[in-house]
């Protein structure tokens, strides 16, 4: 353990922090689903409060970013698992008191929110530029092993214990990585190594409140950092990474909320009967998401492509496999087709979040948390506006084919995510750079 680079123990931990964040979120739609199919719940209630969750979600990325600067990400990270830990804790699932769950959602979503904001600080501070494409996929791809282990593991818990049990498991998980995160994660320390802190690598993302700054009689006034709002805001480049943002999680968060009912509905599949099967779109983002890494840091590295090129690459290849998945997804009319086409789908979105994703890092170092609590606040609207439309073409579909199992009932719901990516790629490739712009 002495010689192991505490970086590396940085980036494993931030790994484990959103593989738990998905666990507890596809949990969640587990448990509740059963519990208020159990009680007679209607689909559009469901809807409702499935969807608080986002609206929590979305109010809380711009400040954590804001709160990860000024406070520090380590331990705003800290703070936000303990609130969501605790908040699952008391959470007593009685699908008859929207209230309480609409608070407890919403509380969830808020705290959760914090967590990518800091991380992002965290890692900004912690990883050597040619190493960012790798930890920032690594670490991201957490959010695809938990939302596979959850899907195959949760359903069998709420089975055997009941859906109050799911809720008892993820406060465990996140209690037990908070216990982990206060014992061995530290500020970095400041790089004595004039390349490293060039490149904006263990300086600290803080904007020092005390930088002096010299003046003409050789005296020094005190100057206190600004964050450059208005420029992050009317930025290109940052417009570009907010545009794939939000087409990524349009996707991600349709096919996660609405593919368990194309499977039962669309196809006539029962979930049970999918075994693991179901898992392996997760189970592919895992893979893509950290094979983008490797593939992004080895171009630059060896100076195969610049930076700005690397980015712009996997950007497109991984938006344009996706897109023509996305569309090709309701031809196919078995469980093996419908899984290899949505593997393949999010596997190359997860691919693609090696360009947009990173990018943060490259043009704002500094503001990496900021600019990705930007961002991130337009990935969940995606969220908001995705699962809710989606309802709603579902709805009109079923008044005009009857029912939903034709393929043309779902055509425009995959249409839609298809065509995003095609349109988000472009603006990728016309706006984005991979050079510092924000000092």
């Amino acid at each position: 353990m002495m010689n192991f680079p505490k970086r590396y123990l940085i980036v494993i931990l931030t790994f484990i922090s959103t593989c738990v964040c998905y666990i507890e979120r596809v949990g969640f739609s587990i448990a509740y689903t059963a519990a208020a199919d159990a009680a007679g719940v209607n689909q559009s209630s469901k809807g409702t409060i499935l969807s608080t969750f986002y609206y929590g979600y979305a109010c809380s990325q711009v400040p954590g970013g804001w709160a990860a600067q000024k406070i520090g990400g380590r331990k705003v990270l800290l703070f936000s698992f303990v609130l969501w830990s605790s908040t699952c804790f008391w959470l007593k699932l009685d699908p008859n008191n929207v209230f309480i769950l609409v608070v407890a959602r919403l509380l969830v979503g808020v705290s959760q929110g914090f967590i990518f904001p800091s991380i992002h600080t965290v890692l900004a501070q912690w990883v050597p530029p040619h190493e960012r494409s790798r930890s920032v996929s690594l670490t991201t791809s957490g959010m695809y092993l938990g939302a596979a282990m959850g899907m195959l593991f949760l359903p069998s818990l709420v089975k055997y214990n009941g859906p109050n049990s799911v809720f008892n498991a993820e406060a465990a998980l996140g209690g037990m990585w908070s216990l982990l995160w206060f014992k061995y994660a530290t500020d970095p320390p400041r790089s004595e190594h004039p390349k490293a802190s060039a490149a904006g690598f263990g300086e600290s993302l803080l904007p020092m409140r005390d930088q002096k700054v010299k003046v003409d009689n050789g005296g020094s006034a005190m100057k206190a950092a600004k964050i450059p709002w208005k420029r992050i805001v009317v930025n290109l480049p940052v417009w570009a990474i907010v545009v794939n943002n939000f087409t990524f999680h349009y996707a991600l968060y349709v096919l996660m909320n609405w593919l368990p009912t194309y499977f039962e509905l669309g196809l006539q599949l029962s979930l049970q009967e999918m075994g693991s099967s179901k898992m392996m779109p997760y189970l592919n983002m895992f893979i893509f998401s950290n094979i983008g890494g490797v593939v992004a840091d080895h171009l630059i590295t060896k100076r195969i492509l610049s930076v700005t090129r690397t980015r712009k690459f996997l950007n497109t290849v991984g938006f344009m496999v996706a897109s023509i998945a996305l569309m090709a997804l309701p031809i196919f009319r078995s469980s093996n087709g419908a899984i290899f086409c949505s593997s393949i789908a999010l596997g190359f979105l997860a691919l693609g979040r090696a360009g947009f994703a990173v990018n943060h890092m490259d043009i704002a170092p500094r503001y990496a948390g900021i600019v990705m609590g930007i961002s991130n606040t337009a990935g969940t609207l995606a969220g908001i506006v995705g699962v809710d439309m989606t309802g709603k073409l579902l709805e009109a579909a079923k008044t005009t084919y009857s029912d939903l199992s034709s393929p043309e009932s779902w055509r425009a719901v995959f249409f839609i995510p298809g065509l995003l990516c095609i349109l988000s790629s472009f603006v990728f490739l016309l706006f984005s750079t991979g050079e510092r712009i924000f000092d």
